[in-house]
């Protein structure tokens, strides 16, 4: 079988927020660059988000953008967390 980027079969790593494939961990939990970049920017500007819908929207790689409510909440509840800014020149 081929090789992707240099890993072993089978230890593809897998976003714990929305399935995609996942390029490490990020705010202390393995997830894509997508939802990385989203939860950087939904912590640095404090925005509140409002579901639409009923709270419990299902968070995947297809519908991960439909309800930024529900994203952010699954970051926080897999363990993403704001004060760990790993990679952001956070040193003074």
């Amino acid at each position: 079988g081929s090789r992707e980027d240099g890993e072993p079969k089978g230890e593809e790593k897998i976003c714990t927020v929305c399935g995609d494939r996942a390029t490490g961990y990020h705010f202390h939990v393995m997830t894509c660059e997508g939802c990385k970049g989203f939860f950087r920017r939904s912590i640095s500007k404090g925005v509140g988000f409002t579901c639409p819908f009923t709270h419990n929207c299902t968070i995947t790689k297809a519908k991960r953008r439909q309800c930024q409510a529900c994203r952010l909440q699954k970051c926080l509840a897999v363990g993403m967390r704001k004060d760990s800014k790993l990679g952001l020149g956070s040193l003074p």
